[in-house]
């Protein structure tokens, strides 16, 4: 039987409102979490959530992705805006907002622009390590919430440091305590034995029925103001617009960074193409709206999404329908937050930190690849060490350093024959080997420019100068070499005058049409003429055996004979 659009449709709402039932039960605790991990009114995270989930649905490429507050940006907003805030909680928000605007209009900007090739720049390593370091980062600043006290400290080692202290001090609410560590507990049983169950919803619950009933005397939530998301952006100057523009650069690029690799995954379980300056366009005006009516900068969640998948989502509708319900408590339940113990509410960030942090992962790295691993560690350590914008520029510029000497010394190969095996192989792998009396074959594994057209020159005139038989032609087996820069066509050059001078004639087989071109607006097309170039290795081997007389036997000739 065959289902009319129609059908489908009415079908894929029903998921849809099922999975922001689900969903709702956590977007409500991590807005709220969330906005108390930057140091800003819980409410501030559930405008945050509306807003932003509204605004992604009408414009966001991705079907099912669920934006909103995230931890990786919490501590970002955190550092950025407390100390400008000066303690005032109606600047910290607006100051929030102005973050959200920036951030908002820098990755509109970059949309429009096209530039979704930023998140490029933080690779694997990097992901991880800063994702490490923001949960270790968050964690830490939750544990003084958990027990019922406050500790201060702009480093995680002095935050930690007055923790220790505030335990040592006595300064534990026991209630407190038996609140925040029993829904922790709780959370990760429940998580482990039965993932289904909104434990977040129902450990708050149970943490406010606790504090009401027992009439228990510690910090709480409070009730939330009433009304709808509305500008708060009273009091700014442009100081203050200046002081922000370095977070806000940050945060765009973090948040396209994690957005792009949630919608990147879920287009390829979906069988799609992933629009990567749409979805900077969606996430930029997501934000500016965010900004705009009282919330801050979220981004793409990567604990939120799964569950939405998991519960049915289909269409951008789950975002909508889940929106409308955060809304509706805010308007007509506003005081169910009144007796919800603050311990209860950092257990959640805490688990959700938990479930962001991945040391296998990091260790995975160092059997794999070394210097990865070092990689993600320095964005481990420079996140928790040094914060998190500071540890990020330091691990991508490590990482382009690592990328450029990776390039300039790459992988180098003399190439030989193996016997029942075709083609030409690395000698070094294959000792066994061959080598053709009179020619020296080169693979040189990474494009040729300024840095490594030396190294090269010097490779091949170490290959010449250690054959066990004069040589007569070097073949470069030049398939690798996507490009070759001013400098390293002048080193080009002056390797071909040393080497005619010794009587070597230097060719290249299955250099690429582009390359070739390029050589040719060097003006180097009668240095490099036609008879240079081969378009494989066989042929460029065929033509120097006739072209010299050189008597070879390889294995496919000695196969003939028997």
């Amino acid at each position: 039987m065959r289902v009319s659009m129609t059908q489908a449709r009415w079908s894929d709402v029903g998921h849809d409102v099922v999975a922001a039932a689900v969903v709702t039960t956590l977007l409500i605790p991590a807005g709220m979490g969330y906005a108390q991990a930057a140091g800003l009114s819980p409410i501030t995270g559930l405008y945050a959530t509306v807003v932003g989930l509204l605004v992604y649905a009408t414009l966001g490429p991705s079907r099912t992705l669920i934006l909103g507050p995230d931890s990786s940006l919490a501590p970002i907003i955190a550092a950025a805006v407390l100390p400008l805030a000066a303690g005032s909680p109606s600047r910290a928000t607006a100051l929030a907002g102005l973050l959200a605007l920036l951030s908002g209009a820098l990755l509109l900007t970059g949309g429009l622009l096209h530039l979704g090739f930023v998140m490029d720049l933080l690779s694997k390593p990097i992901r991880l390590g800063y994702l490490n370091g923001v949960a270790l980062t968050i964690i830490v600043s939750q544990l003084p919430k958990l027990f019922g006290f406050s500790a201060d400290g702009d480093s995680l080692f002095d935050r930690f440091r007055s923790f220790v202290t505030g335990l040592g001090d006595g300064q534990v609410e026991p209630a407190a305590a038996v609140i925040g560590l029993g829904a922790l507990c709780a959370i990760l049983l429940v998580r482990w034995r039965a993932p289904q169950v909104p434990i977040y919803l129902l450990s708050m619950a149970g943490a406010t029925l606790a504090v009401a009933l027992l009439h228990l005397d510690l910090p709480v939530v409070g009730s939330l103001p009433g009304g709808l998301p509305s500008p708060a952006l009273g009091g700014l100057t442009w100081g203050d617009l200046t002081a922000l523009l370095p977070a806000a650069a940050g945060i765009a690029i973090v948040t396209f960074a994690d957005t792009g690799v949630l919608t990147h995954t879920l287009a390829a379980i979906d069988g799609e193409q992933p629009r990567d300056s749409r979805e900077m366009v969606a996430l930029g005006a997501a934000n500016v709206a965010v900004g705009a009516l009282g919330g801050f900068p979220v981004s793409g969640s990567a604990s939120r999404t799964p569950v939405a998948r998991a519960s049915g989502a289909r269409t951008r509708f789950t975002g909508v329908f889940a929106a409308l319900a955060v809304a509706a408590l805010v308007l007509g339940a506003p005081g169910a937050t009144r007796q919800l113990p603050s311990a209860a509410l950092a257990a959640v960030v805490v688990t959700a930190a938990l479930s962001l942090a991945d040391p296998a992962g990091i260790a995975r790295l160092r059997r794999v690849r070394p210097t990865e691993f070092a990689l993600a560690l320095v964005a481990f350590v420079g996140v928790a060490v040094l914060g998190v914008l500071w540890g990020i520029g330091v691990a991508v510029g490590l990482s382009l350093m690592a990328f450029v000497l990776h390039a300039w010394r790459p992988y180098m190969a003399e190439l030989g024959r193996v016997d029942d095996l075709k083609g030409y192989h690395d000698l070094d792998r294959h000792p066994e080997g061959r080598r053709i009396p009179g020619l020296v074959i080169a693979r040189f594994d990474a494009p040729l420019f300024f840095a490594n057209a030396p190294v090269f020159a010097a490779f091949v005139r170490r290959l010449v100068d250690g054959a066990e038989e004069p040589v007569h032609w070097v073949v470069v087996a030049a398939e690798p070499v996507t490009d070759v820069d001013a400098t390293a066509a002048e080193a080009l050059v002056a390797l071909d005058d040393e080497l005619s001078r010794r009587g070597v004639r230097l060719v290249f087989a299955e250099l690429k049409g582009p390359v070739k071109d390029r050589l040719g607006a060097y003006g180097l097309s009668g240095r490099f003429d036609p008879t240079r170039f081969y378009p494989t290795l066989g042929t460029a081997v065929s033509s120097y055996l006739e072209t010299t007389g050189t008597t070879w036997v390889d294995w496919t000739d000695r196969t003939k004979a028997r």
